[in-house]
């Protein structure tokens, strides 16, 4: 069961406890389930019952022991527990999980994590404006990317846009020119309290910190370019230097290249040793791999929902780092010959993949097969 699957559970119980007559709310249209927090256990929590308390008329803990006995009936689920004033705490079957997590990556390849447009935010249409600063576009640009990849409807305005931003660092927007009052929401890197939640009816104005050195950060290149000015956080001073472009383990942006090239390499070695990848049971391989796969889809909407394209490239760091040497282990060694084992280890080398590729698109960064 992924993250999205375990979300429409929850959705799912909230619903037939509301048809048995145990709750009289609302059903949700959105359900957050992630990693337990302190106190927490198993392998995701939600506060579901937390948000619907109020408009049930019942204390937190209470709702949560009523949707607790719907969770425990679904499949691929093993435990719940209840934690603090009515937090839910999932088990799940990690063998099943884990090939249904695979499965799913590979389904729907790079645009895994991505929600469709009737599942996001209908009929709204985020206006994103920047002043005349090339990381306030840059920022923009990927935020609007995120945005789409979350069903929202994006228009991007800037006071002013050199023709370098374009030819350099591929930016695009909507309009050029003085911001109009009634645009919505502005996107400037600020400090990480002036950044909330994405809402057609609130307006930001929050103030960029830009580069210092934008001839050096154009030299960078498009791909090492808006790596330096997104990878930081937004209250952060990008670096421009020549360190983003260092094919070593000190460059982030490397490690996460060079994470997809050996993904593509191991599918292609495969391929010439006769055999594919078919997700199945997987042993030897470090918890933090899937852990981190998982978590993209959670990583995609807090990115969008905070404009904050630097929480999807530290993401991708993490991704690569837990998976590097894992990709090391993939193909069958000296006399060893293909097994299903492999076929399973294929299978999840070629999600990390699919989830690197998909990422770094979305920052408008390319993901060589070759490196």
């Amino acid at each position: 069961m992924t993250p999205v699957e375990l979300s429409r559970t929850v959705l799912h119980a909230v619903r037939r406890a509301v048809d048995a007559g145990e709750l009289s709310v609302a059903v949700p249209t959105r359900a957050v389930v992630a990693p337990p927090g302190p106190g927490g256990c198993g392998d995701y929590a939600t506060s579901i019952a937390l948000q619907l308390a109020r408009p049930a008329g019942q204390p937190p803990f209470r709702v949560a022991e009523v949707l607790r006995s719907h969770l425990a009936e679904a499949d691929g689920i093993t435990d719940v527990v209840l934690t603090g004033p009515g937090f839910l705490n999932i088990s799940l079957d990690r063998a099943a999980t884990d090939v249904g997590l695979v499965r799913e990556i590979l389904r729907r390849g790079p645009r895994y994590g991505y929600v469709d447009a009737a599942e996001g935010a209908e009929g709204r249409v985020v206006q994103l404006r920047c002043p005349r600063d090339p990381r306030a576009v840059v920022v923009a640009d990927a935020s609007a990317r995120i945005l789409r990849s979350q069903g929202t409807r994006v228009r991007v305005s800037a006071e002013g846009i050199e023709p370098a931003w374009t030819s350099v660092l591929g930016v695009t927007v909507d309009a050029v020119g003085p911001v109009a009052a009634e645009l919505p929401v502005e996107v400037r890197p600020a400090p990480v309290d002036a950044v909330g939640p994405v809402a057609a009816e609130l307006p930001v104005d929050v103030r960029p910190v830009p580069a210092v050195a934008y001839a050096e950060l154009l030299s960078l290149g498009r791909d090492a370019g808006r790596w330096a000015l997104l990878h930081p956080a937004a209250h952060d001073r990008p670096r421009t230097g020549v360190e983003h472009l260092v094919q070593r383990e000190s460059n982030p942006l490397f490690r996460v290249r060079y994470a997809h090239a050996r993904a593509r390499a191991a599918a292609r070695n495969a391929a010439d040793l006769g055999f594919t990848a078919a997700p199945g049971p997987l042993t030897d391989v470090e918890p933090g791999v899937l852990a981190a796969l998982a978590d993209h889809p959670r990583v995609l909407a807090a990115a969008a929902d905070h404009r904050a394209p630097d929480r999807l490239a530290r993401h991708l760091v993490t991704v690569a780092d837990a998976a590097l040497p894992f990709l090391l282990t993939v193909l069958p060694r000296g006399g060893e010959k293909p097994s299903a084992a492999h076929r399973a280890r294929l299978a999840l080398a070629e999600a990390v993949g699919a989830v690197l590729a998909g990422g770094l698109a979305l920052l408008g960064i390319d993901a060589p097969d070759h490196l």
